[in-house]
């Protein structure tokens, strides 16, 4: 590990990723996760650190991941919300694994403990589980046939680059700021249709701290539907050498459908949902 990797550098110190800077970045990214630490972005201290380098990085974190015990539950879509693209300087989605360590299924009322997160913010998305692997060729239509269930889910993001500032190559080194999710009760889609399709891009989720709402968003700031994110994750991962194609029993959670919200200690956010019969969430945070 290298201390330009956990310092502001000097222009003349910034120079091109090799392969030994992609190791230490990896190294460097997985300490500050591990201890709940900030870094300078990546993208500031090296040129031509591009999308392939980051998810290149992104595949040594998940292997020092499972050799460590972590298991592969799925996957996460980052910033498919257009909204909060300007807002974080990102103009694409990112993508990264979820593990049986971060993500927790089974209750509609949950309480978090966000002191080992970094800046942490909450995210109201939509979930979706596989009972087949999704074809390759990214129909909608055909990606609805292969999922059993449907969920609300709160994902937990954060970031480890001070001020939420960063590039969309930071977010991919990052797990794309995942930090845990937390899955409702399941819809189980026994036939699903042309019906179930519209009610995902029309779908309205509110989002209360205690009893102030403070956000609300559709299905359709997914990148105009959670099932076309997914269909854009599938597009992804068949272009980088690196990647998996996602494959059954995997879940998917497909991105805020509001803009990331800051939280604190000691509050609770709420959701409710309409148009497509899920229930809502609670949780509470904790120190």
């Amino acid at each position: 590990m290298t201390d330009r990797f956990h310092t502001a550098t000097a222009p003349d110190r910034v120079g091109r990723a090799s392969g030994h800077d992609l190791r230490a970045i990896a190294q460097a990214m997985k300490t500050a996760q591990d201890t709940a630490q900030q870094l300078q972005p990546f993208s500031s201290l090296l040129t031509e650190f591009d999308v392939p380098a980051a998810y290149a990085v992104a595949a040594l974190l998940h292997k020092e991941r499972v050799r460590e015990g972590a298991r592969p539950v799925g996957r996460k879509i980052g910033f498919t919300n257009r909204d909060m693209w300007s807002r974080y300087g990102v103009r694409q989605p990112v993508w990264a694994y979820m593990y049986d360590r971060t993500v927790r299924t089974g209750a509609q009322e949950y309480v978090c403990s966000i002191g080992r997160f970094v800046e942490p913010k909450v995210e109201p998305e939509i979930v979706v589980h596989f009972r087949s692997a999704p074809p390759a060729n990214g129909d909608i239509r055909a990606i609805l046939d292969c999922i059993d269930w449907i969920a609300h889910a709160f994902e937990i993001v954060q970031s480890h680059f001070p001020e939420w500032r960063f590039q969309a190559v930071d977010t991919i080194v990052d797990c794309a700021l995942h930090g845990t999710l937390l899955v409702g009760e399941p819809l189980y889609v026994d036939h699903p249709g042309e019906d179930l399709i519209g009610a995902l891009e029309s779908l309205e989720i509110e989002l209360y701290c205690g009893d102030e709402l403070r956000a609300v968003g559709r299905g359709s700031n997914v990148l105009g539907n959670p099932l076309i994110a997914i269909a854009h994750l599938i597009h992804t991962l068949a272009e980088h050498p690196l990647a998996v194609g996602l494959e059954a029993g995997e879940m998917v959670t497909t991105g805020t459908v509001t803009t990331a919200l800051s939280i604190g200690r000691d509050q609770t956010w709420r959701s409710q949902v309409r148009g497509l019969g899920l229930p809502g969430l609670s949780v509470r945070f904790e120190a």
